[in-house]
């Protein structure tokens, strides 16, 4: 391979890394004036969404690699919490940190033997990975949404998390995942199928 010749990357990381682009789409495009607009998580804002995003993938980014990432004016919160933007924070850049180094972790053997905290108890990165895109891909149609943006997901990253979450549907029906399904119209496309699936009224 030639010095010019650019790294290839597996499927796990092409997918997250597709769907961290389109969370960055959606954070370019935020009106100043719709950052605390309200979302369709009960109670967060817009702002709110993409704090949780970016501490999220901030707290498994510092696990894999030990250090914390730059974040560009946006503090450090624990699971599941929402950190304070600070005067002048940044998420763009802060997003655009985490998910670069997100993104190479996938495919670093030393990153993926790294132990992962969750909800359901220490696991290794290597078996988190397929579900990296799932936060990022919901919430970005969330902060879409919210604010009026492009609310149309990437499709092959919808059909991939759908069918990875379907087997696991009454285990996510807790206040750390997912509310109740809503009913899915008539003749529904697969995003709009998806997005019932994880409580979203789209």
């Amino acid at each position: 391979m030639s010095p010019s010749t650019p790294t290839p990357v597996s499927a796990p990381a092409d997918r997250f890394r597709r769907t961290a682009d389109g969370f960055a789409a959606r954070l370019a495009t935020v009106p100043a004036d719709r950052w605390n607009a309200p979302s369709p998580c009960p109670g967060w804002s817009a702002r709110d969404i993409a704090a949780h995003v970016i501490n999220e993938s901030r707290r498994i980014l510092a696990t894999v690699h030990g250090t914390e990432p730059a974040l560009h004016g946006i503090a450090v919160a624990g699971m599941g919490g929402l950190p304070e933007f600070t005067p002048g924070a940044d998420p763009r850049a802060a997003w655009k940190e985490i998910a670069d180094g997100l993104t190479t972790a996938i495919d670093d053997p030393a990153c993926l033997r790294a132990e992962m905290p969750t909800f359901a108890g220490p696991m290794p990165f290597a078996d988190i990975v397929e579900t990296l895109p799932e936060d990022v891909l919901i919430h970005t149609w969330d902060l879409a949404r919210a604010t009026g943006g492009d609310e149309r997901l990437d499709p092959e990253a919808v059909a991939h998390v759908h069918a990875h979450l379907k087997p696991m549907d009454e285990a996510l029906r807790q206040p750390w995942a997912f509310g109740p399904k809503t009913p899915v119209p008539p003749g529904a496309d697969a995003q709009t199928a998806f997005l019932c699936f994880v409580g979203r009224r789209p």
